[in-house]
């Protein structure tokens, strides 16, 4: 199997000592048919990460497909077809053949749920036409004072300048809406930046284990990663100004780790400026997250195709999967009559209820 360079789609900052590569030289370049399909059977066997939480018996899955390969396959689109199908055997998001002229994707994590998520409807009834854009950040203060912000995707960098101007023209507001509904993902480190803001102190958020061998159960000790607070920054006081994140199927990989770095900073006690303690009011109001709980990682196979799959699991702040997906705190299904008729989001209703009703206002300690 060639040599690459493993393409960090979203990064973990202390990951970066992973091996850069998968080097397996003990698989020939054997471009066959069969080649290609022990080649990408084997790089999974060894380096894929979730067979025991899916349920799995990847040696089944040899002794089905193997026989097909040898015997039925002719032609490339055929091969592609059925190694696409093989892989969706782990049902995982982030499992993806590329080839020249197609790419397998496994998207039943939100192909079979409902939406919750409708742009049109935002754009024309929440945002309008006067919201302020910054940094992949759409943002504005609704009529109650509720802060909104839509962050559409990881992959839009966030500065840390861009995010002092945001919070702070919106510093005066009830409260904050994050809206990450359909973000896919992207980069770790926006999700970190972003997330830093609403912790008071150091906070353990996530654990990552790595493969330290080729059996399935071959991992290391889970490594744990910290949000750190962001001294002489602007930062939001979530226990005087209660944060909302919206969250539907569409929210999968980096946005994932998003909901689950915000779920852990819940309740925690912040001290205010006259010495009084009050918990973090930090909620998730929506749909389950798609999930995407594994850092993705790339080989190519003789035919110079590539296979992208999970290599790293991470976990919750409580050691706890997150590969499929994060509950709600407050489940909300969109009515589609209501949007039509009414022009309303319920999850944003509702998330704008949940402020309104647990707001706390400030004391500033007069000088």
């Amino acid at each position: 199997m060639k040599k690459r360079l493993l393409n960090f789609l979203f990064l973990w900052p202390m990951a970066l000592a992973v091996t850069s590569c998968l080097d397996d030289d003990s698989l020939a370049e054997d471009n066959t048919y069969v080649g290609n399909f022990e080649a990408c059977w084997t790089a999974m066997d060894e380096h894929y990460c979730f067979f025991d939480e899916k349920g799995v018996d990847w040696d089944s899955v040899y002794r089905h497909y193997q026989p097909l390969f040898r015997d039925s396959i002719k032609s490339s689109f055929a091969e592609f077809n059925l190694m696409a199908d093989m892989l969706a055997s782990v049902r995982d998001g982030h499992v993806n053949l590329y080839s020249s002229f197609n790419t397998a994707r496994y998207w039943k994590w939100f192909e079979d749920y409902p939406q919750n998520f409708d742009a049109t409807l935002l754009e024309r009834y929440y945002l309008g036409t006067n919201y302020w854009m910054t940094s992949g950040l759409n943002y504005c203060l609704l009529s109650d004072t509720v802060a909104y912000v839509r962050y559409a995707s990881f992959s839009s960098s966030v500065g840390e300048t861009n995010l002092d101007y945001v919070l702070a023209l919106l510093s005066n507001a009830k409260g904050l809406i994050i809206d990450v509904r359909d973000n896919g993902g992207g980069t770790l480190t926006n999700v970190t930046t972003l997330a830093n803001r609403f912790c008071t102190e150091k906070t353990l958020y996530s654990y990552i284990k790595h493969k330290t061998g080729t059996g399935h159960d071959d991992f290391s000790d889970p490594e744990p990663l910290y949000l750190e607070p962001q001294k002489n920054r602007v930062n939001w006081d979530a226990s005087a100004q209660p944060v909302v994140v919206l969250t539907n199927r569409s929210c999968y990989s980096a946005t994932n780790c998003f909901v689950s770095a915000m779920k852990s900073l819940d309740g925690l006690m912040t001290t205010d400026s006259i010495g009084r303690k009050y918990p973090k009011m930090i909620k998730t109001v929506g749909d389950r997250t798609g999930g995407g709980g594994g850092m993705p990682f790339e080989t190519v196979l003789p035919n110079s195709w590539v296979l992208r799959f999970s290599a790293c699991p991470t976990l919750n702040a409580y050691k706890e999967s997150i590969e499929d997906g994060i509950d709600p705190d407050i489940r909300v299904d969109m009515d589609s009559a209501s949007a039509y008729f009414n022009h309303t989001d319920d999850i944003i209703e509702a998330a704008r209820a949940y402020i309104n009703k647990n707001t706390r206002v400030r004391y500033v300690k007069k000088k």
